[in-house]
C-alpha cells in the first residue's frame, strides 16, 4: 500500500513538472500592441506590434466580424503570419460599413489572449492608388490616356469611377523642373508644346467630393514629333440660334478643306482609348470654308467634344484643340407667356412655365406711370395686391436659369395689361352715393311739388262763382292774397233783406261809426243785437240757398 501511494505521488510531481513550462510559455506569449490598417484602393495591410516577435517559432493569425456576423471569422490572407504584417482582401466587403478586427500570437499549440478590438470604416480608411497613364504624342501636344485606380472589378471605388478628376505635372527631360500643372481627361490633350522634345509628367487622381487626393502614377516620358506641314484649325467657337450650332474657326492657309468630328462627353473619363469613338459631325465633311452649320436635332441635351482638321490633297494636319459642346448652355429659354386676371382690388399672374426650374424676374407698373415694381421667385402663380380700382396695370416678365456653372436668361415676354376692378372701398363710395343722391332726388321733388302747387295758385286761380251770384258782385274777386296791392282792397258785403230788396250797404267812414256806436251800448243791448244778427244771418243764408236753387219766389 505505501509502495502504490509513493508511486502515484511521483506520477503527479513529474506530471506537474511536464505542464509548468507550457502554463509559463502561455503566461509569457502577449496579444499584439498598436494595430493599424493601411488601404490603397482595394488592397489591405494590417500592421502591429509585438514583443514576442523576436521569439523564435512565434506567429500571428487574425479573425474579423461585421455587424451582422455573430461569430468571429479567420481573415484571410493573415493566418499564422511569421511577421508583424499581412496583406488581405474581402472581395464581398461593404466598404462603407464598420470592420472590426483582432489578433493574437501564437507559439506551437500555445495562443496568447487576444488582442483589443480595432474598428474601421474600409472607405475611410482607403487612398486612391495611382492611376495607369499611356501617352502618345503630336508636334505640339500630347495624348494622356488614362485608366482609373484599382482594377476592373475594384470594390472601394466601383460607386465612384466616374467621379475621379485627374491632374497632372510635366515638365520637360533636360531641364528637370516642374513646369506646368494642369488638370486633364481621360484621352485629352496637352497643347502649345514644342516639336521633336522630350516631355515627362505624372498623373494623379482625386476625389474631390471626399477631399481624397491619390497617390501620383510612375513618371511616364515621350518624345513630341517633327512640326507637321499644315497647322491644326485654332481658335474653335460655338454659337447657336434657335435651329442650328455655328461652329467657326482660324486657318491662316487657303485652298484647304476642312472636316469636324464629335464625341460623347461620357466616353471622355470611359477607361480605355477613345481613338474610334468619334463619329463625323453632317454637313461638315469637306467644306472650304471656316464655319459650319449643323442642326441642333443631332445633338440631344447632353455634353459633347467637337475637332477640326485642315486638309490640302494628301497632307492632313493634327487634330484641332478639342472644344466642349454643352447643350445646357446653348439652350435657348423661351419666354414666358403670361395671363392676368383682376380680382377686386388685386391682380392675379400666372406664369405658363416649362418642366425645368426656372427663377422668374416679373416687371410691374401703372400704365400711365413710368415707376416699375419688380418681384422675383420661383413661383408660377402670385397676386398682386393693394391697387388702385378701375386702373389699368402692365406686366412683363422674363426667365432666368441659374447653375453652378452658368446662368441664362430668355427675353422679355410680350406687355399684358389688365383693368382691376371695383375695390370694396368703391362699392361703398358707390352705395352711398346713390343713398344721397336718392334722398336729394326726394327733397328736390317735394320742393318741386310745393313750388308747382304755388304756382297754380297763382297763375291758375279757382273758378269764378255761378254767374246768378257774380251778377250782384259789383267788383272782380280778389286774386290772391298773397300778391301785393298798390292799395288797400276793400270788402264789399251784401245784406239781403227779402227777396224783393236788395240793399247795398258801402263799408266808408261810416264802419267806424258803427263801431263807437256798438261800443256805447249796454250788455243788454249787446245781447238784443246778436240775436238779431243770428236771425238776420240765418235769413240771408236762406235767401242765398233760395237763389243758388233758383227758388221761384226769388225770380218773382
Amino acid at each position: 500500500m505505501l509502495t502504490l501511494l509513493s508511486a502515484m505521488t511521483l506520477m503527479l510531481v513529474a506530471g506537474a513538472q511536464g505542464l509548468l513550462p507550457a502554463v509559463a510559455d502561455e503566461k509569457n506569449l502577449k496579444p499584439p500592441e498598436n494595430i493599424e490598417v493601411y488601404i490603397i484602393d482595394d488592397n489591405f495591410t494590417l500592421e502591429w506590434n509585438s514583443s514576442d516577435g523576436t521569439v523564435g517559432n512565434v506567429t500571428f493569425s487574425a479573425v474579423y466580424q461585421t455587424p451582422e456576423m455573430d461569430d468571429w471569422i479567420k481573415l484571410p490572407g493573415c493566418q499564422h503570419t511569421a511577421g508583424t504584417k499581412c496583406y488581405f482582401s474581402l472581395p464581398d466587403l461593404d466598404v462603407y460599413e464598420e470592420l472590426q478586427l483582432r489578433i493574437r500570437t501564437e507559439k506551437g499549440n500555445d495562443t496568447s489572449s487576444w488582442s483589443e478590438v480595432y474598428s474601421f470604416i474600409p472607405f475611410n480608411k482607403a487612398q486612391i492608388g495611382p492611376p495607369k497613364v499611356h501617352l502618345a504624342a503630336e508636334d505640339k501636344a500630347i495624348t494622356v490616356y488614362i485608366s482609373p485606380p484599382g482594377t476592373a472589378d475594384n470594390v472601394m471605388w466601383s460607386l465612384d469611377n466616374k467621379a475621379f478628376t485627374y491632374s497632372l505635372v510635366m515638365w520637360k527631360n533636360s531641364s528637370n523642373i516642374e513646369e506646368r500643372i494642369e488638370k486633364v481627361q481621360p484621352g485629352g490633350k496637352i497643347y502649345k508644346l514644342s516639336p521633336e522634345t522630350t516631355y515627362c509628367l505624372k498623373v494623379r487622381a482625386q476625389l474631390l467630393l471626399y477631399s481624397k487626393i491619390g497617390i501620383y502614377s510612375p513618371v511616364c516620358c515621350i518624345n513630341t514629333t517633327v512640326e507637321n506641314k499644315l497647322p491644326p484649325p485654332e481658335n474653335l467657337e460655338i454659337s447657336a440660334n434657335n435651329k442650328s450650332y455655328i461652329m467657326k474657326w482660324d486657318y491662316a492657309y487657303v485652298n484647304v478643306t476642312f472636316q469636324a468630328q464629335w464625341l460623347h462627353g461620357f466616353l471622355k473619363i470611359a477607361s480605355g482609348t477613345n481613338l474610334h469613338k468619334w463619329e463625323q459631325i453632317p454637313n461638315c465633311e469637306h467644306i472650304k470654308t471656316t464655319y459650319c452649320v449643323f442642326l441642333r436635332k443631332f445633338f440631344p441635351k447632353g455634353i459633347y467634344y467637337l475637332r477640326v482638321q485642315a486638309s490640302n490633297g494628301n497632307s492632313t494636319s493634327f487634330w484641332s484643340e478639342e472644344k466642349k459642346l454643352n447643350t445646357a448652355i446653348y439652350t435657348i429659354i423661351p419666354p414666358p407667356v403670361i395671363s392676368m386676371k383682376p380680382v377686386n382690388d388685386s391682380l392675379r399672374v400666372d406664369i405658363n412655365a416649362p418642366g425645368v426650374p426656372l427663377i422668374y424676374e416679373i416687371i410691374f407698373w401703372e400704365n400711365n406711370s413710368n415707376t416699375e415694381r419688380k418681384y422675383q421667385g420661383g413661383k408660377t402663380d402670385f397676386t398682386i395686391a393693394n391697387l388702385q380700382p378701375l386702373t389699368v396695370y402692365c406686366v412683363k416678365a422674363r426667365a432666368h436659369f441659374v447653375s453652378k456653372s452658368w446662368n441664362k436668361s430668355s427675353v422679355f415676354s410680350d406687355i399684358v395689361c389688365e383693368k382691376t376692378k371695383p375695390g370694396n372701398s368703391y362699392k361703398s363710395w358707390v352705395i352711398a352715393g346713390i343713398c344721397i343722391a336718392a334722398v336729394f332726388i326726394v327733397v328736390i321733388i317735394y320742393i318741386m311739388k310745393n313750388l308747382l302747387r304755388c304756382f297754380n295758385y297763382v297763375f291758375f286761380p279757382s273758378l269764378k262763382p255761378p254767374s246768378n251770384i257774380d251778377k250782384y258782385l259789383s267788383e272782380q274777386p280778389l286774386k290772391n292774397l298773397l300778391l301785393l296791392t298798390t292799395e288797400e282792397q276793400i270788402e264789399r258785403c251784401f245784406i239781403i233783406e227779402n227777396t224783393n230788396t236788395n240793399t247795398i250797404m258801402k263799408e266808408t267812414n261810416q264802419i267806424d261809426e258803427d263801431h263807437k256806436r256798438y261800443n256805447s251800448q249796454t250788455s243788454q243791448d249787446s245781447g238784443n243785437y246778436s240775436n238779431e244778427d243770428e236771425n238776420t244771418g240765418s235769413k240771408a243764408s236762406e235767401e242765398l240757398l233760395q237763389l243758388e236753387t233758383g227758388s221761384p219766389e226769388m225770380n218773382s
